[in-house]
């Protein structure tokens, strides 16, 4: 079976071929760092993980951009009460965010493009909507103007009014339409801006998005995805305004969403405060155990987070790799099944591929059992080579899962991803980043939890050095 994905602007599952078969692309809108994330936002980069993995292996090679959201008002307010410039929380969460993801086993993106080294395109893509007709200058701010896409609402499929009252907007008495989304708004002295032809400003959240994916992906991209709460209105208005910015040219070809996570009954955010933050479920959970959690529900469907959950996820992987570890004598290299490709072509099925999983592990241990100290009969032998078949098809499962990649000694020691090394330089900069904003007691915890994990810190005029003891 070739990869087929559910398509949200068509609600239907197809079959996915890239424009450019040698270099797909790939967008995830990623965060907007102005503190923790909560397990959450981190469903979409684990799930879209593994298809970036897919992808590669399927391709040969992918451009994949996961974008930083580093100018914003939630960032705006942080700093004022801090008394810092916005860079200041923006490094320190960025850092931490890129800490937060390699813990739980999610590689960097090939591109990670930041709002505000984008704005020279943001500003131009606005020029071209103004110049076009599909946005208009008013009182400092520039609007888009909804009602110049005849297309509004067809990845979302709301009616107007429901549109309206989706996405909050400010009734403003400068718009034309009390729809029109903001594109560039003016900045007091008080705030961080930029220089535009309609005065010192900075940008709205939306065009960043579209700037950042035309500039590093192309004007039509292969794949845009993100959370189902982005649906609307953010992946709506990226559609407008940039199929107006280029023309009429497709914005992106696939659109696919991940469902939410719920926790106690209702929708985990940030705004009803029933969140919990990756970075405190780090340092008490085995980050395995997280991405499992995480993976264990097909990524369009809700998650009910829960404690049980996570135990659930903790003694599967006890379960595997015990396995892994009585078959510790036994040759084999990583084998991805047939049987697990298909399962992550039919949309992402990951509990299918979590099940095949277990079933290898299942057999594996029974043949094992079955030969005990072993003899030397041809049978013996062709049991012994389809446990090293079977060894090596679980290792290429979880390969594919970004599961079962540490020794088994590691994960029953709980020192899960402790030589990462890509989680530990992480770490140092987020220390670096929480120095700067002279957080010590946060700087001073990030050198503890690496001292307890055996990492030693020296800071040079150079900067920090770091080396296993």
């Amino acid at each position: 079976m070739s990869l087929h994905l559910h398509n949200s602007l068509t609600r239907r599952l197809e079959p996915f071929a890239p424009l450019d078969p040698a270099c797909p692309t790939m967008y995830l809108c990623g965060p907007t760092v102005y503190n923790y994330v909560h397990i959450g936002n981190a469903r979409g980069p684990v799930v879209f993980g593994v298809l970036a993995a897919l992808l590669r292996r399927r391709y040969g090679n992918l451009r994949y951009a996961r974008n930083i959201t580093d100018v914003d008002d939630k960032i705006n307010a942080a700093a004022r009460e801090l008394g810092v410039p916005i860079a200041t929380i923006t490094d320190r969460y960025a850092a931490a965010y890129r800490a937060d993801m390699a813990a739980l086993g999610i590689a960097a993106p090939d591109l990670e493009p930041a709002a505000t080294a984008h704005i020279p395109q943001i500003v131009a893509m606005i020029e071209r909507l103004v110049a076009s007709g599909h946005a208009y200058a008013a009182e400092g701010h520039v609007l888009f103007s909804v009602g110049s896409f005849a297309g509004y609402g067809k990845l979302s499929r709301r009616d107007p009014e429901d549109m309206l009252a989706g996405a909050r907007v400010e009734v403003a008495p400068y718009k034309r339409d009390p729809g029109d989304f903001v594109l560039w708004k003016p900045s007091g002295d008080d705030l961080p801006g930029w220089d535009s032809p309609w005065g010192r400003g900075r940008p709205g959240w939306h065009i960043e998005c579209s700037a950042m994916a035309a500039d590093h992906l192309g004007r039509t991209i292969d794949i845009h995805a993100g959370g189902v709460d982005l649906q609307f209105p953010h992946h709506e208005n990226e559609i407008a305004q940039s199929e107006c910015a280029h023309g009429g040219e497709v914005f992106a070809r696939f659109w696919l969403h991940n469902g939410m996570l719920n926790f106690g009954g209702a929708k985990m955010s940030k705004s009803l405060g029933n969140i919990e933050k990756v970075h405190d479920l780090l340092q008490a959970h085995p980050p395995e155990a997280l991405r499992l959690a995480l993976l264990s529900a097909h990524y369009r469907q809700p998650l009910d987070w829960s404690d049980a959950l996570i135990e659930q996820s903790v003694r599967t992987l006890d379960r595997l790799y015990g396995t892994l570890r009585d078959l510790a004598g036994v040759d084999a290299d990583a084998t991805i099944p047939a049987s697990v490709e298909a399962a992550l072509d039919d949309d992402l099925n990951t509990p299918k591929a979590l099940s095949l999983l277990a079933q290898l592990a299942s057999e594996a241990r029974a043949l094992r059992s079955t030969l005990g100290d072993g003899g030397d009969d041809a049978g013996a032998d062709g049991a012994r080579a389809r446990l090293a078949t079977l060894k090596g098809e679980l290792l290429g499962a979880g390969l594919a899962l970004g599961l079962l990649q540490q020794d088994p000694a590691a994960w029953f020691a709980r020192g899960a991803s402790g030589d990462d090394d890509a989680r530990i330089q992480a770490l140092i900069d987020e220390r670096n980043a929480a120095r700067q904003a002279r957080d010590f007691a946060r700087s001073d915890a990030i050198r503890d939890q690496l001292a307890a994990e055996g990492i030693a810190l020296e800071d040079t005029p150079q900067g920090v050095r770091w080396k296993r003891a």
